[in-house]
């Protein structure tokens, strides 16, 4: 009889000390719950709007910008989330950045990305929207984010570069400039004028509204071949029209010499036998 009341006895203090418990922190723990379900939204509505304004002026720095915001103001509200449930903050902190420390050491070629993005950002050798020739893929840049730039290739593919790597090698901004020129080379044969075909190029060229006036179109004997004398044609055109100008010049060219009889001739070889008689 004195052991069950020893065990109610026990049991009544135990229920205390959990009532006195929940009394305590339930509180503090549903108004952590509300201040970080609030400050959740609070954060993503405040990137919401830092995008929309910066994505209008600049893209490329309202990207990057609202990640590195994101992350630290979540990072913020967690620290603060803690310590109103109880946790000691210094104590938190110092965790924090021991871990960080760590990470930090072991993820060094991460550290290497942000920089790299960060060098990205401030001198700007592309932005979103420019295709660009990096690192053996060319294509589209779609987003630079904190550790990564991504790609989109012309046949629609998607590649994920990371930024250390395109801090630090060579680049190639196909949407640097507005106007690019157009290199064709176009072969005819030995018998025929080249004054002749120079003409029809030229008029050719003189036809297509995506053809610029300045700089002037050039068309000059750029080689002598083998099987064919190399005309060299270089033209000026709109950085957007560039290869499809090219593809139809190529083509045109091609038709007006046949109904003009300019030849465009394959390579080819003469073989001679020669008879030798067997003594």
């Amino acid at each position: 009889m004195e052991n069950l009341l020893t065990g109610d006895g026990q049991f009544a203090q135990l229920a205390q000390m959990a009532y006195g418990m929940v009394m305590t922190y339930a509180p503090k723990v549903i108004l952590a719950i509300i201040t970080l379900v609030v400050g959740l939204w609070l954060i993503n509505r405040f990137v919401a709007v830092l995008r929309s304004r910066l994505g209008s002026k600049d893209p490329t720095l309202g990207q990057f910008l609202c990640g590195l915001t994101s992350i630290t103001l979540k990072i913020m509200l967690l620290i603060s989330v803690a310590s109103m449930v109880g946790i000691a903050t210094t104590s938190f902190v110092a965790v924090v950045g021991a871990a960080g420390l760590a990470i930090g050491l072991a993820l060094q070629g991460s550290l290497a990305n942000f920089a790299g993005g960060v060098l990205i950002l401030l001198f700007k050798p592309f932005k979103v929207g420019d295709a660009i020739d990096a690192q053996g893929y060319l294509g589209s840049v779609a987003e630079i984010q904190i550790l990564y730039t991504i790609l989109n290739t012309f046949d629609n593919q998607r590649i994920i570069i990371p930024n250390g790597s395109l801090a630090n090698a060579s680049i190639t901004n196909l949407s640097a400039y507005p106007t690019r020129r157009c290199d064709m080379t176009i072969g005819i044969g030995y018998g025929d004028d080249i004054d002749h075909a120079k003409a029809i190029i030229k008029r050719l060229i003189g036809e297509d509204p995506r053809t610029l006036k300045d700089p002037e179109p050039m068309i000059v004997v750029g080689a002598l071949g083998e099987s064919s004398i190399d005309l060299t044609v270089r033209v000026w055109t709109s950085a957007a029209d560039l290869w499809p100008y090219h593809w139809d010049m190529l083509e045109k060219v091609k038709k007006a010499f046949d109904a003009e009889g300019v030849s465009i001739p394959f390579p080819q070889r003469d073989v001679h036998l020669y008879e030798t008689k067997q003594g």
